[in-house]
Protein backbone atom coordinates (compact mmCIF):
# COMPACT_ATOMS: atom_id res chain seq x y z
CA UNK A 1 0.00 0.00 0.00
CA UNK A 2 2.77 2.40 0.64
CA UNK A 3 4.49 2.26 -2.51
CA UNK A 4 1.19 2.39 -4.52
CA UNK A 5 0.93 5.42 -2.25
CA UNK A 6 4.37 6.79 -3.34
CA UNK A 7 4.25 5.82 -7.17
CA UNK A 8 0.85 7.91 -7.47
CA UNK A 9 2.42 11.87 -6.52
CA UNK A 10 4.78 11.03 -8.94
CA UNK A 11 2.61 9.97 -11.73
CA UNK A 12 0.65 12.97 -11.14
CA UNK A 13 3.74 15.43 -11.34
CA UNK A 14 4.63 14.04 -14.64
CA UNK A 15 0.99 14.27 -15.71
CA UNK A 16 0.60 17.84 -14.00
CA UNK A 17 4.13 18.76 -16.65
CA UNK A 18 2.54 17.40 -20.04
CA UNK A 19 -0.45 19.41 -19.37
CA UNK A 20 1.23 22.59 -18.75
CA UNK A 21 3.37 22.06 -22.35
CA UNK A 22 -0.09 21.31 -23.97
CA UNK A 23 -1.39 24.77 -22.49
CA UNK A 24 1.70 26.96 -23.54
CA UNK A 25 1.84 25.03 -26.83
CA UNK A 26 -1.59 24.16 -28.20
CA UNK A 27 -4.08 27.33 -29.02
CA UNK A 28 -7.63 27.44 -28.93
CA UNK A 29 -9.10 24.87 -31.60
CA UNK A 30 -10.20 27.46 -34.09
CA UNK A 31 -7.22 28.72 -34.20
CA UNK A 32 -5.56 25.47 -34.68
CA UNK A 33 -7.40 24.75 -37.27
CA UNK A 34 -6.99 28.06 -39.34
CA UNK A 35 -3.48 27.03 -38.61
CA UNK A 36 -4.09 23.62 -40.52
CA UNK A 37 -5.72 25.36 -42.98
CA UNK A 38 -2.92 27.15 -43.99
CA UNK A 39 -0.17 24.13 -43.99
CA UNK A 40 -2.18 22.05 -46.08
CA UNK A 41 -2.76 25.13 -48.73
CA UNK A 42 1.30 24.97 -48.69
CA UNK A 43 1.56 21.30 -48.64
CA UNK A 44 -0.94 20.98 -51.45
CA UNK A 45 1.06 23.89 -53.52
CA UNK A 46 4.20 21.85 -53.11
CA UNK A 47 3.71 18.33 -53.22
CA UNK A 48 -0.59 18.32 -55.14
CA UNK A 49 0.22 16.98 -58.52
CA UNK A 50 -2.70 18.67 -59.77
CA UNK A 51 -2.23 21.88 -57.73
CA UNK A 52 -3.04 25.74 -58.99
CA UNK A 53 -4.63 28.67 -57.48
CA UNK A 54 -7.71 27.72 -58.79
CA UNK A 55 -7.50 24.32 -57.61
CA UNK A 56 -6.26 25.25 -54.21
CA UNK A 57 -8.67 28.25 -53.25
CA UNK A 58 -11.56 26.30 -55.67
CA UNK A 59 -11.32 23.70 -53.57
CA UNK A 60 -11.26 24.80 -50.38
CA UNK A 61 -14.37 26.79 -51.19
CA UNK A 62 -16.48 23.85 -52.47
CA UNK A 63 -14.94 21.64 -49.36
CA UNK A 64 -16.27 24.53 -47.09
CA UNK A 65 -19.85 23.75 -48.08
CA UNK A 66 -20.19 20.13 -48.77
CA UNK A 67 -19.12 19.71 -45.17
CA UNK A 68 -22.27 21.81 -43.85
CA UNK A 69 -24.97 18.78 -43.80
CA UNK A 70 -22.57 16.66 -41.87
CA UNK A 71 -21.84 19.60 -39.50
CA UNK A 72 -24.96 20.10 -38.44
CA UNK A 73 -25.98 16.45 -37.97
CA UNK A 74 -22.92 15.66 -35.51
CA UNK A 75 -24.15 19.32 -33.81
CA UNK A 76 -27.29 17.48 -33.47
CA UNK A 77 -25.81 14.60 -31.83
CA UNK A 78 -24.34 16.49 -29.37
CA UNK A 79 -27.60 18.52 -29.01
CA UNK A 80 -29.97 15.28 -29.07
CA UNK A 81 -27.79 13.44 -26.57
CA UNK A 82 -27.77 16.29 -23.95
CA UNK A 83 -31.03 17.36 -24.15
CA UNK A 84 -31.75 13.14 -23.55
CA UNK A 85 -29.64 13.30 -20.52
CA UNK A 86 -31.25 16.08 -18.54
CA UNK A 87 -34.72 14.13 -19.05
CA UNK A 88 -36.34 13.96 -15.39
CA UNK A 89 -36.48 10.23 -15.92
CA UNK A 90 -33.32 9.74 -16.97
CA UNK A 91 -31.84 11.85 -14.04
CA UNK A 92 -33.82 9.66 -11.74
CA UNK A 93 -32.79 6.78 -12.94
CA UNK A 94 -28.86 8.16 -12.82
CA UNK A 95 -29.54 9.06 -9.38
CA UNK A 96 -30.80 5.52 -8.46
CA UNK A 97 -27.97 3.78 -10.16
CA UNK A 98 -25.80 5.52 -8.23
CA UNK A 99 -26.96 5.34 -4.84
CA UNK A 100 -26.00 1.29 -5.13
CA UNK A 101 -21.91 2.06 -4.75
CA UNK A 102 -20.81 2.29 -1.49
CA UNK A 103 -17.34 3.12 -1.53
CA UNK A 104 -15.61 5.64 -3.44
CA UNK A 105 -14.09 2.88 -5.30
CA UNK A 106 -17.19 1.37 -6.55
CA UNK A 107 -18.71 4.81 -7.31
CA UNK A 108 -16.16 5.47 -9.94
CA UNK A 109 -16.03 2.19 -11.48
CA UNK A 110 -19.99 2.70 -11.65
CA UNK A 111 -19.50 6.42 -12.80
CA UNK A 112 -17.04 4.79 -15.76
CA UNK A 113 -19.29 1.79 -16.64
CA UNK A 114 -22.36 4.04 -16.98
CA UNK A 115 -20.71 6.44 -19.03
CA UNK A 116 -18.83 4.00 -21.24
CA UNK A 117 -22.38 2.07 -21.75
CA UNK A 118 -23.59 6.06 -22.57
CA UNK A 119 -20.92 6.62 -24.72
CA UNK A 120 -21.31 4.01 -27.10
CA UNK A 121 -24.89 4.24 -28.15
CA UNK A 122 -24.51 8.47 -28.30
CA UNK A 123 -21.19 10.05 -27.35
CA UNK A 124 -23.08 13.51 -26.78
CA UNK A 125 -25.11 11.51 -24.09
CA UNK A 126 -21.81 9.83 -22.60
CA UNK A 127 -20.16 13.62 -22.24
CA UNK A 128 -22.99 15.12 -20.33
CA UNK A 129 -23.66 11.77 -18.35
CA UNK A 130 -20.21 12.12 -17.40
CA UNK A 131 -20.56 15.25 -15.73
CA UNK A 132 -24.28 15.10 -14.08
CA UNK A 133 -22.99 11.45 -12.27
CA UNK A 134 -19.77 13.02 -11.08
CA UNK A 135 -21.99 16.01 -9.58
CA UNK A 136 -24.30 13.40 -7.86
CA UNK A 137 -21.77 10.76 -6.83
CA UNK A 138 -19.84 13.44 -4.90
CA UNK A 139 -22.81 14.95 -3.50
CA UNK A 140 -23.06 11.11 -1.67
CA UNK A 141 -19.97 10.82 -0.21
CA UNK A 142 -16.91 12.15 0.01
CA UNK A 143 -14.39 11.75 -2.91
CA UNK A 144 -11.97 13.80 -4.84
CA UNK A 145 -13.96 15.49 -7.37
CA UNK A 146 -11.35 15.93 -9.92
CA UNK A 147 -10.72 12.05 -9.91
CA UNK A 148 -14.50 11.27 -9.66
CA UNK A 149 -14.75 14.02 -12.97
CA UNK A 150 -11.81 12.21 -14.35
CA UNK A 151 -14.03 8.44 -13.80
CA UNK A 152 -16.96 9.62 -15.81
CA UNK A 153 -14.67 11.39 -18.83
CA UNK A 154 -12.51 8.20 -19.09
CA UNK A 155 -15.76 6.34 -20.13
CA UNK A 156 -15.64 8.33 -23.45
CA UNK A 157 -12.61 6.53 -24.20
CA UNK A 158 -15.12 4.37 -26.21
CA UNK A 159 -17.14 6.89 -28.22
CA UNK A 160 -15.75 6.54 -31.68
CA UNK A 161 -16.30 2.73 -31.61
CA UNK A 162 -19.98 2.86 -30.49
CA UNK A 163 -22.53 3.33 -32.46
CA UNK A 164 -22.43 7.22 -32.93
CA UNK A 165 -19.03 7.66 -34.26
CA UNK A 166 -18.90 10.00 -36.75
CA UNK A 167 -16.46 8.19 -38.44
CA UNK A 168 -18.70 4.84 -38.81
CA UNK A 169 -21.17 6.74 -39.32
CA UNK A 170 -20.37 8.66 -42.31
CA UNK A 171 -18.66 5.30 -44.20
CA UNK A 172 -22.26 3.63 -43.49
CA UNK A 173 -24.35 6.64 -44.61
CA UNK A 174 -25.16 6.09 -48.62
CA UNK A 175 -24.22 9.85 -50.39
CA UNK A 176 -22.23 11.43 -46.95
CA UNK A 177 -19.74 14.25 -47.93
CA UNK A 178 -17.46 12.66 -45.14
CA UNK A 179 -17.98 8.86 -46.52
CA UNK A 180 -14.61 8.36 -48.40
CA UNK A 181 -14.86 4.86 -48.22
CA UNK A 182 -18.18 5.30 -51.08
CA UNK A 183 -15.90 7.55 -52.85
CA UNK A 184 -12.98 5.42 -53.27
CA UNK A 185 -14.55 2.50 -53.88
CA UNK A 186 -18.17 2.35 -54.51
CA UNK A 187 -19.01 0.42 -51.15
CA UNK A 188 -20.68 1.01 -47.73
CA UNK A 189 -19.36 -0.58 -44.77
CA UNK A 190 -22.31 -1.90 -42.68
CA UNK A 191 -21.80 -1.80 -38.98
CA UNK A 192 -21.25 -5.47 -38.76
CA UNK A 193 -17.93 -4.73 -40.31
CA UNK A 194 -16.99 -1.77 -38.96
CA UNK A 195 -18.14 -1.82 -35.08
CA UNK A 196 -19.27 -4.94 -34.62
CA UNK A 197 -15.84 -6.37 -35.52
CA UNK A 198 -13.98 -7.99 -33.33
CA UNK A 199 -11.08 -6.17 -33.64
CA UNK A 200 -13.04 -3.16 -32.10
CA UNK A 201 -15.51 -5.03 -29.70
CA UNK A 202 -12.82 -6.81 -27.98
CA UNK A 203 -10.45 -4.19 -26.89
CA UNK A 204 -13.38 -2.10 -25.96
CA UNK A 205 -14.25 -5.06 -23.72
CA UNK A 206 -11.22 -5.39 -22.38
CA UNK A 207 -11.24 -1.16 -21.46
CA UNK A 208 -14.57 -2.21 -19.88
CA UNK A 209 -12.93 -4.83 -17.61
CA UNK A 210 -9.60 -3.13 -16.52
CA UNK A 211 -10.67 0.82 -16.23
CA UNK A 212 -12.52 0.21 -13.05
CA UNK A 213 -9.38 -1.49 -11.57
CA UNK A 214 -6.85 1.75 -12.75
CA UNK A 215 -9.55 4.18 -11.15
CA UNK A 216 -9.12 2.60 -7.80
CA UNK A 217 -5.01 2.63 -8.55
CA UNK A 218 -4.97 5.99 -8.64
CA UNK A 219 -7.57 7.27 -6.25
CA UNK A 220 -6.06 10.16 -4.04
CA UNK A 221 -5.41 9.83 -0.84
CA UNK A 222 -7.20 11.15 2.31
CA UNK A 223 -4.58 14.35 2.71
CA UNK A 224 -4.69 14.88 -1.68
CA UNK A 225 -8.77 14.73 -1.86
CA UNK A 226 -10.54 18.05 -3.27
CA UNK A 227 -14.15 18.24 -2.44
CA UNK A 228 -16.99 19.43 -4.78
CA UNK A 229 -17.79 23.13 -3.44
CA UNK A 230 -21.39 22.76 -4.39
CA UNK A 231 -21.73 26.65 -3.31
CA UNK A 232 -18.88 27.62 -5.56
CA UNK A 233 -20.68 25.53 -8.71
CA UNK A 234 -24.66 25.18 -7.66
CA UNK A 235 -27.02 23.05 -10.13
CA UNK A 236 -29.32 24.90 -12.54
CA UNK A 237 -32.84 24.38 -11.15
CA UNK A 238 -34.85 22.18 -13.22
CA UNK A 239 -37.71 24.14 -15.68
CA UNK A 240 -41.12 24.17 -13.47
CA UNK A 241 -44.29 25.20 -14.91
CA UNK A 242 -45.85 28.79 -14.31
CA UNK A 243 -48.17 28.94 -11.29
CA UNK A 244 -51.74 30.34 -11.42
CA UNK A 245 -53.91 30.58 -14.48
CA UNK A 246 -52.49 29.60 -18.16
CA UNK A 247 -52.56 31.67 -20.66
CA UNK A 248 -53.53 29.90 -23.87
CA UNK A 249 -50.50 29.82 -25.35
CA UNK A 250 -48.70 28.50 -21.84
CA UNK A 251 -51.66 25.79 -21.76
CA UNK A 252 -49.82 24.66 -25.35
CA UNK A 253 -45.88 24.94 -23.94
CA UNK A 254 -47.04 23.02 -21.08
CA UNK A 255 -49.05 20.21 -22.82
CA UNK A 256 -48.34 17.10 -22.97
CA UNK A 257 -50.56 15.79 -25.15
CA UNK A 258 -48.77 18.15 -27.70
CA UNK A 259 -45.49 16.25 -27.14
CA UNK A 260 -47.13 13.10 -26.85
CA UNK A 261 -48.46 13.73 -30.08
CA UNK A 262 -44.84 14.32 -31.97
CA UNK A 263 -43.72 11.38 -30.10
CA UNK A 264 -46.61 8.86 -31.15
CA UNK A 265 -45.30 10.55 -34.46
CA UNK A 266 -41.99 9.27 -34.34
CA UNK A 267 -42.61 6.05 -33.01
CA UNK A 268 -44.55 5.05 -36.08
CA UNK A 269 -41.94 6.47 -38.52
CA UNK A 270 -39.43 4.23 -36.34
CA UNK A 271 -41.45 1.13 -37.00
CA UNK A 272 -42.62 2.18 -40.84
CA UNK A 273 -37.96 2.40 -40.92
CA UNK A 274 -37.69 -1.12 -39.11
CA UNK A 275 -39.88 -2.32 -41.36
CA UNK A 276 -38.54 -1.18 -44.62
CA UNK A 277 -41.44 1.29 -45.71
CA UNK A 278 -38.80 4.48 -44.69
CA UNK A 279 -35.26 4.84 -44.70
CA UNK A 280 -33.50 5.91 -41.61
CA UNK A 281 -29.94 4.52 -41.25
CA UNK A 282 -25.82 5.92 -40.54
CA UNK A 283 -26.49 9.32 -38.51
CA UNK A 284 -29.67 10.66 -38.68
CA UNK A 285 -31.04 7.28 -37.19
CA UNK A 286 -28.67 8.15 -34.19
CA UNK A 287 -30.35 11.63 -34.12
CA UNK A 288 -34.45 10.88 -34.80
CA UNK A 289 -34.11 8.19 -32.18
CA UNK A 290 -32.14 10.75 -29.19
CA UNK A 291 -35.19 13.03 -30.58
CA UNK A 292 -38.07 11.53 -30.57
CA UNK A 293 -36.86 9.98 -27.05
CA UNK A 294 -35.95 13.01 -25.56
CA UNK A 295 -39.25 14.86 -26.59
CA UNK A 296 -41.56 12.30 -24.61
CA UNK A 297 -39.02 11.92 -21.59
CA UNK A 298 -39.14 15.43 -21.05
CA UNK A 299 -42.98 15.53 -20.96
CA UNK A 300 -44.34 19.68 -22.53
CA UNK A 301 -42.57 21.06 -25.40
CA UNK A 302 -41.12 23.80 -23.44
CA UNK A 303 -39.18 21.48 -21.26
CA UNK A 304 -37.45 20.13 -24.28
CA UNK A 305 -37.11 23.30 -26.23
CA UNK A 306 -34.95 24.20 -22.89
CA UNK A 307 -33.10 21.47 -22.94
CA UNK A 308 -32.02 22.13 -26.25
CA UNK A 309 -31.20 25.59 -26.10
CA UNK A 310 -28.65 25.02 -22.79
CA UNK A 311 -27.28 21.91 -25.28
CA UNK A 312 -26.37 24.28 -28.30
CA UNK A 313 -23.91 26.58 -25.85
CA UNK A 314 -21.96 23.65 -26.24
CA UNK A 315 -21.61 23.32 -30.01
CA UNK A 316 -20.40 26.93 -30.22
CA UNK A 317 -16.54 25.67 -31.23
CA UNK A 318 -17.71 22.79 -33.31
CA UNK A 319 -19.60 25.31 -35.58
CA UNK A 320 -16.55 27.29 -36.38
CA UNK A 321 -14.25 24.32 -37.24
CA UNK A 322 -16.53 21.80 -39.22
CA UNK A 323 -16.33 23.82 -42.37
CA UNK A 324 -12.33 24.88 -42.11
CA UNK A 325 -12.30 21.00 -41.85
CA UNK A 326 -14.26 20.73 -44.54
CA UNK A 327 -12.29 23.54 -46.94
CA UNK A 328 -8.87 20.99 -45.69
CA UNK A 329 -10.81 17.81 -47.02
CA UNK A 330 -11.42 19.84 -50.39
CA UNK A 331 -8.28 21.40 -50.98
CA UNK A 332 -6.50 17.68 -51.05
CA UNK A 333 -9.20 16.36 -52.79
CA UNK A 334 -8.35 19.21 -55.69
CA UNK A 335 -5.05 19.01 -55.43
CA UNK A 336 -4.55 15.46 -55.29
CA UNK A 337 -2.41 15.97 -52.15
CA UNK A 338 -3.87 12.33 -50.57
CA UNK A 339 -2.29 10.06 -52.57
CA UNK A 340 1.28 11.54 -52.01
CA UNK A 341 0.38 10.84 -48.59
CA UNK A 342 -0.58 7.00 -49.31
CA UNK A 343 2.47 6.35 -51.01
CA UNK A 344 4.31 7.40 -47.29
CA UNK A 345 2.16 4.74 -45.49
CA UNK A 346 2.20 2.08 -48.52
CA UNK A 347 6.19 2.53 -48.23
CA UNK A 348 6.33 1.85 -44.10
CA UNK A 349 2.93 -0.66 -44.67
CA UNK A 350 1.79 -4.19 -45.54
CA UNK A 351 -1.62 -5.54 -45.53
CA UNK A 352 -0.93 -6.65 -42.34
CA UNK A 353 0.50 -3.35 -40.30
CA UNK A 354 -1.62 -0.22 -42.21
CA UNK A 355 -4.17 -0.01 -39.72
CA UNK A 356 -1.75 -0.08 -36.92
CA UNK A 357 -0.35 2.76 -38.65
CA UNK A 358 -3.03 4.29 -39.48
CA UNK A 359 -3.88 4.15 -35.74
CA UNK A 360 -0.90 5.99 -34.21
CA UNK A 361 -0.85 8.50 -36.98
CA UNK A 362 -4.70 9.05 -35.66
CA UNK A 363 -3.07 9.94 -32.14
CA UNK A 364 -1.19 12.14 -32.90
CA UNK A 365 -3.33 13.83 -35.20
CA UNK A 366 -5.96 14.07 -33.18
CA UNK A 367 -4.08 16.25 -30.67
CA UNK A 368 -4.49 19.11 -33.62
CA UNK A 369 -7.90 17.99 -34.79
CA UNK A 370 -10.03 17.06 -31.97
CA UNK A 371 -13.25 16.40 -33.76
CA UNK A 372 -14.09 12.60 -34.68
CA UNK A 373 -15.52 14.44 -37.94
CA UNK A 374 -12.58 16.85 -38.97
CA UNK A 375 -10.27 14.41 -38.48
CA UNK A 376 -11.79 12.19 -40.62
CA UNK A 377 -11.71 14.50 -43.27
CA UNK A 378 -7.78 15.04 -43.03
CA UNK A 379 -7.04 11.14 -42.00
CA UNK A 380 -9.40 9.72 -44.29
CA UNK A 381 -8.67 11.08 -47.51
CA UNK A 382 -4.58 9.15 -47.42
CA UNK A 383 -5.24 6.38 -45.48
CA UNK A 384 -8.16 4.39 -47.82
CA UNK A 385 -6.61 5.00 -51.00
CA UNK A 386 -3.43 3.45 -48.47
CA UNK A 387 -5.33 0.45 -47.92
CA UNK A 388 -6.53 -0.42 -51.28
CA UNK A 389 -3.64 -0.45 -52.83
CA UNK A 390 -2.04 -2.43 -50.14
CA UNK A 391 -5.39 -4.73 -50.00
CA UNK A 392 -5.35 -4.18 -46.76
CA UNK A 393 -8.88 -4.32 -44.73
CA UNK A 394 -10.77 -0.55 -45.18
CA UNK A 395 -12.87 -1.43 -42.12
CA UNK A 396 -10.15 -2.09 -39.60
CA UNK A 397 -8.14 1.08 -41.30
CA UNK A 398 -11.03 3.14 -40.95
CA UNK A 399 -11.92 2.10 -37.43
CA UNK A 400 -7.82 2.74 -36.71
CA UNK A 401 -8.48 6.25 -37.18
CA UNK A 402 -11.70 6.19 -34.56
CA UNK A 403 -9.82 4.31 -32.12
CA UNK A 404 -6.93 7.03 -32.45
CA UNK A 405 -9.28 9.84 -32.10
CA UNK A 406 -11.30 8.33 -29.24
CA UNK A 407 -7.72 7.52 -26.89
CA UNK A 408 -6.10 10.94 -27.54
CA UNK A 409 -9.33 12.51 -26.51
CA UNK A 410 -8.44 11.27 -22.93
CA UNK A 411 -5.41 13.89 -23.36
CA UNK A 412 -7.36 16.67 -25.60
CA UNK A 413 -8.77 19.78 -23.58
CA UNK A 414 -11.19 20.56 -26.17
CA UNK A 415 -13.80 17.94 -25.08
CA UNK A 416 -12.64 17.63 -21.78
CA UNK A 417 -13.88 21.76 -21.51
CA UNK A 418 -17.66 20.78 -21.49
CA UNK A 419 -17.50 18.28 -19.35
CA UNK A 420 -15.72 20.54 -16.69
CA UNK A 421 -17.78 23.44 -17.12
CA UNK A 422 -20.93 21.34 -16.42
CA UNK A 423 -19.08 19.21 -13.50
CA UNK A 424 -17.39 22.69 -11.75
CA UNK A 425 -13.79 21.79 -12.00
CA UNK A 426 -10.93 22.64 -13.26
CA UNK A 427 -9.57 20.94 -16.25
CA UNK A 428 -5.84 20.39 -15.70
CA UNK A 429 -6.24 18.10 -12.53
CA UNK A 430 -9.03 15.89 -14.41
CA UNK A 431 -6.74 15.51 -17.61
CA UNK A 432 -3.93 14.53 -14.35
CA UNK A 433 -5.69 11.41 -13.89
CA UNK A 434 -7.49 10.42 -17.54
CA UNK A 435 -3.68 10.67 -18.70
CA UNK A 436 -3.70 7.12 -17.11
CA UNK A 437 -6.62 5.97 -19.14
CA UNK A 438 -5.13 7.41 -22.78
CA UNK A 439 -2.00 5.01 -22.06
CA UNK A 440 -4.22 2.20 -21.29
CA UNK A 441 -6.17 2.70 -24.11
CA UNK A 442 -3.22 3.56 -26.23
CA UNK A 443 -1.72 -0.28 -25.65
CA UNK A 444 -5.15 -1.87 -25.54
CA UNK A 445 -6.69 -0.69 -29.33
CA UNK A 446 -3.10 -1.18 -30.47
CA UNK A 447 -2.56 -4.45 -29.50
CA UNK A 448 -6.09 -5.23 -30.86
CA UNK A 449 -5.12 -4.01 -34.60
CA UNK A 450 -2.16 -5.63 -34.31
CA UNK A 451 -3.64 -9.01 -33.19
CA UNK A 452 -6.91 -9.20 -34.64
CA UNK A 453 -7.67 -7.34 -37.81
Amino acid sequence: MTTLQQSTPRHRGFTAATIRLFERTIPDPFVLAILITIVVAVLAALFGPKASVQSIVGGWGKGFFDILTFAFQITLVLVTGHAFAHAPPVQRVFRSVVAIARTPEQAAGLTFLLVAIASFFNWGLGLVVSALLAREVAQRMKVDFAWIVAAGFSGWVVWASGISSSIALAQSTPGSAMNVVEKLTGQVLPFSSTVFASFNLVPTIVMLVLMPLVLAWIKPGPSETVVLDVAKYPEAPPRSKPSGPLTPAQRLEHSRLVSGALGVGGIAYLIYAWRGAAQLSGVNAVIFVMFVAGVILHGYPLAYADAIKNAAKQTGSMMLQYPLYGGIMGMMDATGLPDQISHFFIAISNAHTLPFWSYVCSLFVTFLIPSGGGHWAVQGPFVVPAAVALHASVPATTMAVAMGEQVSNMMQPFWAAPVVAMAGVGVQRVLGFTVVTFGLGVVVYGAALLMLS
